[in-house]
C-alpha cells in the first residue's frame, strides 16, 4: 500500500524578479445572524434556567415599557404613582388586535404600534419641559426651532460641552425610545400568540373590568381606574396641530386691521412732542417678583426704596399690570405683543407680523419724524431684520457698545453697563431731535447665577470692573437643580435689574424723560409657582405732572409697586391706550 505523506508548501527564500507577490491571506468572517441565532439556542438548551430567567425579565420590562409609555403625563405635576395603577383602553384594544392577526401582519402591527407609542411618550416628555419653562405644551408644528435656543441658553449656562452631551441624550433618547417601544410591543404580541387562549380570556376579563370602572367610575388614589390617556394625548397633539395651521390665516387677516395705521405722523402722539421717551424690558420681571413670599420682600423693598429716591428726584411714577403673551421665556413675544397691539402668542405669529407693516408703538414715533429712534440690545448677537418693523434707525447689539467685561451666564453685559453705554452713545449727546429708545435689560435672565453687583457708575469703564464679580459669583449648575435656591437669585436678580434703572434715571433723567418700564414676562414656573398668573408690572414715571395726568384714568397705583387690586389688561391693550392717552387719532386700517 502506498505512503501518503501530506503536502508541505517549500519554504520562500527569496522572490525572484518578477514573482508576482502571495496572495493575502484571507480575514476570518464575521458570524453570521444564523450562526447567532444557533448560538443563542444552545446556551438556552445549556443553561435553560438563565435563558427562562433572561426571557421572563425582558417579557417583564417590555410590558413594564408599554404600559408605562401608555400611562405617562405631560407634566411633572401629574408624574405621581397612582397614575400608574390604572387600566389603559389602548393596551386592550392592541391586544385583541395583535390576536386576530397572522404572524406577519401581527409583527408589522406590534412595531407600528410601538413605534407612535414611542413617539408620543417623546412628545410627552417634550410638552414636560415646555411646560416647566414656558407654561404650554409642545407645539409640533412651530417648537422645533426652540430646540435650539435650548441648546444655546445650556451652553451659555453651564458651558459648551454640558451643551453638547445634553444635546446628544436629548437625540439618542428621541432615537431610542420609539425603538425600545416598537420592540417591547413586537415581543408581547408574540408572547399573546404564543397563549392565544389564555391571552383572549385575560383580555375579555380585563376589557370588562374596564368598561365596569367607567359605567361605575371607580378610582384608586383619586384617580380614575379606566383610562384613555394615550388617545386623549394624542388627539390632543393633532388638535394642537390643526389649530396652529387655521392660526395661520386667521392672524395674518387680524394683523392688517390696525386702528392707528393710516394715522399721519403729525396726529401720532402730540403731546409727547420734545419729550426723551424710553420703554424699557426687564427680562422675566412678573407678578410673582412682587407677590410671591420669597421673592416678595426684597423686591418689595426696593421698589419702595426706588420710589421715594426718584420722589426725591422729582419724579412720580404709575404702575398697574399687564397680561403677557409669553411666559418663562420667548421674551420677543412679549415684546412684539407690547409694542404692536396684536397678541404674538407664538413663533407663526411673530413671523407673520413682523414681515408685515402693522404699526409698533415705537415706530409710530418714528413716523411722526420728530424723533430719533434707537434700540439697545445687549440680547442680540447675530443679525435682527426686525430692527425695520420696530421702526428703529439705530440698534446696539451686544457687540456695539464696547463692552469688555465677562458674560454673567446667559446675560452678555450687566444692566448698569448696558444703561451708562446708553447714555454715553445715545441719551447723553447732544441732539436736534429729542429721543425715542427701546431698551432691553439682561441681567434678570434665568438661571440667574452668578449675578452682577452695583459699582460706582464713574467706576464702569469698559465693563473690565466687573471681573472679580463674575468670577466669585454663584455657579449656574448649583441654581439650576435648587428650586428654592432659584427664587433666591431670581429675587436678587430682579433687584438688581430695578435698582440699575432707577439709578440711571435718577442720575441722568430730566425735565423731559419719560420711562415707560415693565416685565416680559413671569419667570419659568417653579420660580414663579404652580398656578402662576403671566401678569407682569408696568410703571409710567416722568418729571412732567402732564404726563401722568394723561393716564389718570387708568387707575393705576402710585409709585412703582402695582397694588394687587390694581387694573389688570392684556398686554395687547396697552399700544392703542398710550397712543390715545398722548393725543393719537384714529385712522383705520381694514383686514
Amino acid at each position: 500500500m502506498p505512503v501518503i505523506t501530506p503536502f508541505r508548501r517549500p519554504a520562500r527564500t527569496a522572490d525572484a524578479p518578477g514573482t508576482p507577490a502571495p496572495e493575502p491571506a484571507a480575514l476570518p468572517s464575521l458570524p453570521s445572524l444564523r450562526s447567532r441565532l444557533a448560538h443563542w439556542r444552545a446556551w438556552r438548551t445549556r443553561r435553560p434556567r438563565a435563558a427562562r430567567a433572561v426571557h421572563r425579565t425582558t417579557t417583564v420590562l417590555a410590558a413594564a415599557l408599554v404600559l408605562g409609555s401608555l400611562l405617562l403625563p405631560n407634566t411633572v405635576a401629574a408624574l405621581e404613582p397612582n397614575r400608574f395603577a390604572r387600566i389603559p383602553v389602548e393596551a386592550l384594544i392592541a391586544a385583541v388586535l395583535l390576536l386576530c392577526l397572522p404572524r406577519v401582519p401581527r409583527v408589522v402591527a406590534a412595531a407600528l404600534f410601538g413605534t407612535v407609542l414611542g413617539a408620543l411618550t417623546v412628545l410627552n416628555l417634550l410638552d414636560m419641559g415646555f411646560t416647566e419653562y414656558l407654561g404650554r405644551g409642545f407645539n409640533l408644528v412651530l417648537d422645533w426651532g426652540l430646540l435650539d435656543d435650548a441648546r444655546s441658553y445650556v451652553a451659555d449656562s453651564m458651558g459648551g460641552a454640558a451643551a453638547t452631551w445634553a444635546a446628544v441624550g436629548a437625540v439618542a433618547l428621541a432615537v431610542l425610545v420609539p425603538v425600545l417601544t416598537a420592540l417591547a410591543a413586537v415581543r408581547l404580541g408574540e408572547l399573546l400568540a404564543a397563549h392565544r387562549e389564555r391571552a383572549a380570556r385575560g383580555a375579555l376579563t380585563a376589557a370588562t373590568v374596564w368598561m365596569t370602572c367607567v359605567a361605575l367610575g371607580v378610582q384608586t388614589f383619586g384617580v380614575p381606574v379606566a383610562t384613555r390617556s394615550a388617545s386623549a394625548a394624542l388627539q390632543a397633539q393633532a388638535r394642537r396641530v390643526v389649530d396652529t395651521l387655521r392660526d395661520e390665516a386667521a392672524f395674518a387677516r387680524q394683523a392688517r386691521s390696525d386702528r392707528f395705521g393710516a394715522t399721519p405722523g403729525a396726529q401720532l402722539v402730540p403731546e409727547l412732542r420734545g419729550k426723551d421717551v424710553i420703554f424699557t424690558f426687564i427680562e422675566s420681571y412678573g407678578r410673582s417678583a412682587v407677590e410671591d413670599p420669597v421673592m416678595a420682600p426684597g423686591v418689595g423693598r426696593t421698589l419702595d426704596a426706588s420710589t421715594k429716591a426718584l420722589e426725591e428726584a422729582g419724579f412720580r411714577a404709575r404702575s398697574g399690570w399687564l397680561t403677557s403673551a409669553t411666559y418663562g421665556g420667548s421674551s420677543w413675544l412679549g415684546h412684539s405683543t407690547f409694542l404692536s397691539g396684536l397678541w404674538v402668542d407664538n413663533q407663526q405669529r411673530y413671523r407673520t407680523v413682523t414681515a408685515g407693516d402693522h404699526l409698533t408703538l415705537t415706530k409710530a414715533f418714528a413716523k411722526t419724524g420728530a424723533w430719533d429712534t434707537v434700540g439697545v440690545m445687549p440680547g442680540v448677537q447675530k443679525a435682527w431684520p426686525e430692527a425695520e418693523w420696530y421702526g428703529l434707525d439705530k440698534v446696539y447689539d451686544a457687540f456695539d457698545v464696547g463692552y469688555e467685561g465677562p458674560k454673567f451666564s446667559w446675560s452678555t453685559m450687566p444692566d448698569q453697563y448696558a444703561l451708562e453705554a446708553f447714555q454715553r452713545l445715545e441719551h447723553g449727546r447732544e441732539r436736534a431731535r429729542p429721543l425715542m429708545a427701546e431698551v432691553i435689560l439682561t441681567s434678570s435672565h434665568q438661571p440667574w447665577a452668578p449675578l452682577p453687583e452695583l459699582v460706582d457708575w464713574d467706576a464702569i469703564g469698559d465693563g473690565s470692573v466687573f471681573d472679580g464679580i463674575e468670577a466669585s459669583g454663584v455657579d449656574a449648575s448649583d441654581v439650576i437643580a435648587d428650586a428654592t435656591r432659584s427664587k433666591e437669585q431670581y429675587g436678587r436678580s430682579v433687584e438688581y435689574s430695578l435698582t440699575s434703572l432707577t439709578q440711571w434715571l435718577e442720575r441722568y433723567g430730566t425735565d423731559d424723560t419719560v420711562l415707560v418700564f415693565l416685565g416680559d414676562h413671569q419667570p419659568l414656573a417653579r420660580v414663579s409657582g404652580a398656578g402662576a398668573s403671566r401678569d407682569v408690572p408696568v410703571s409710567v414715571v416722568a418729571k412732567d405732572p402732564e404726563v401722568l395726568d394723561a393716564i389718570d384714568d387708568w387707575d393705576w397705583t402710585e409709585g412703582l409697586k402695582p397694588a394687587q387690586d390694581a387694573p389688570v389688561w392684556r398686554m395687547d391693550a396697552f399700544r392703542d391706550r398710550f397712543l390715545t392717552a398722548y393725543g393719537s387719532v384714529p385712522h383705520p386700517t381694514g383686514g
